[in-house]
């Protein structure tokens, strides 16, 4: 894929379903009684993954386009599969449906990809383990073989890195246990497994604490089937807000966008750092806030002086924004200092190293941290940037070709299709050059 500056990008745009509440609904209404309709489901190949291992565990599921109809079998109507269940490259498919497994009378073997392979999956084989489960993998990696034992043991586990798939992945696997089962999280995470549960009639309790929340859920609930629309994803919109931000007379707006105020930590950095955002029309949809979202270009070059430096619990709930932060960072005054973001090293591909040499490539003034990195404002040149097979660096990458000089090709381009199949319509369409 080529990529050429761009003078500005105006319009408006439909973004895909959020990502992450689509596997969640899909999970849920399969383990649910009754048929959910879900609506602006995420046509991406990671939900594709987990819509086709729910398939092979004997859901009947229905889909037209962005529909899915979804006949739920309840917590005792899943059938062992004849075949390994692929998940593809989702790292979330593979985490939560584990914990929907562990609790079956059966025994069932995730696969995945290459690059989710080298993913780590001690972290969820351990609370998993604790509550009963048998679970074989190769020194801590897929393919995981999960020998289904019946009924679980309830615990109260504490997260030992932020993580809203381990989280959910012990939340989920606590409906199938004898008793309560608590996660404890010191840093809070993304809470759409909670707020979907509830939409699905779970008793799902939270309490805060000195640091943190304490989740917990009872064994045994059922869930009852609804109807829901998935907000579109916030994770997306990234890339069209920082796009819109730096480019001088650019104008975006996008409908109905997702604002969990978990997920929201990336506007509130953006607007620090002088990002002309607005969000209207907020409203509640399928148990999560929606709102417009508008951006406005009004050029950022004397904009942030101050020096910006990004940690704490704010990294943990914009993880999957960081290497389009990172090619923010390259337009601003300041620059930009992510840290605490070790975690990038082990997402689809190792994002820090990723990050650092495609910036380093297009002439960007980068230092490379063991849990982050520091950005200067440069001026950024065309280069031959590598995906590394990562949607994320992808995408990032194709909005720092706007900004360049010159030509930028993106090897890899494809895997942009994991998350957002029609990003580079998208933005073609809405591009001013």
């Amino acid at each position: 894929m080529k990529i050429l500056s761009a003078r500005s990008v105006s319009g408006t745009i439909g973004l895909p379903g959020d990502k992450s509440i689509s596997h969640r609904a899909a999970m849920l209404s399969a383990i649910a009684d009754g048929t959910s309709n879900i609506h602006n489901f995420a046509a991406s190949e990671d939900c594709s993954s987990t819509l086709d291992c729910l398939s092979a565990l004997g859901v009947n599921i229905e889909l037209n386009g962005t529909a899915v109809l979804v006949h739920g079998v309840g917590l005792g109507g899943l059938k062992e599969p004849t075949n390994p269940l692929d998940c593809g490259n989702s790292g979330t498919t593979m985490r939560l449906i584990s914990g929907i497994l562990a609790g079956q009378p059966f025994s069932s073997t995730l696969i995945g990809d290459e690059s989710l392979s080298k993913r780590p999956m001690k972290r969820i084989i351990g609370p998993l383990s604790e509550m009963g489960a048998s679970i074989e993998s190769v020194d801590g990696h897929a393919p995981l073989i999960i020998n289904g034992r019946g009924a679980l043991r309830p615990i109260e586990y504490t997260l030992p890195v932020a993580s809203a798939q381990i989280k959910s992945c012990v939340l989920l696997a606590g409906l199938w246990a004898d008793g309560e089962t608590s996660v404890i999280e010191p840093v809070p995470t993304r809470d759409h497994t909670e707020r979907m549960l509830r939409g699905f009639g779970v008793d799902v309790t939270v309490r805060d604490l000195d640091k943190g929340k304490r989740v917990s859920v009872s064994g045994g609930s059922r869930l009852t089937a609804c109807d829901m629309t998935v907000p579109s994803d916030i994770s997306s919109a990234a890339f069209f807000v920082v796009a819109a931000a730096c480019l001088k007379g650019s104008r975006i707006v996008m409908p109905n966008v997702g604002i969990n105020p978990t997920r929201t930590g990336l506007f509130e950095v953006l607007r620090r750092l002088g990002a002309d955002t607005a969000l209207s029309d907020k409203r509640e949809q399928a148990g999560e806030l929606v709102a417009t979202v508008e951006v406005v270009g009004r050029g950022l070059g004397a904009v942030a002086q101050a020096e910006a430096i990004i940690d704490g619990p704010v990294v943990a709930n914009m993880i999957d924004e960081v290497p389009i932060l990172a090619v923010f960072g390259t337009q601003i005054e300041s620059g930009l200092e992510i840290r605490g973001a070790g975690e990038l090293r082990v997402k689809e591909s190792d994002r820090i190293h990723s990050i650092v040499e495609n910036l380093r490539r297009m002439n960007a003034n980068v230092t490379e941290y063991d849990d982050g990195f520091r950005v200067e404002r440069s001026h950024l040149k065309g280069a031959e940037i590598d995906s590394f097979g990562d949607h994320r660096i992808a995408m990032a990458f194709t909005i720092a070709g706007l900004f360049a000089t010159g030509e930028t090709t993106i090897l890899g381009a494809e895997s942009a299709a994991v998350s957002f199949p029609d990003f580079f319509e998208t933005l073609q369409s809405v591009t001013v050059r």
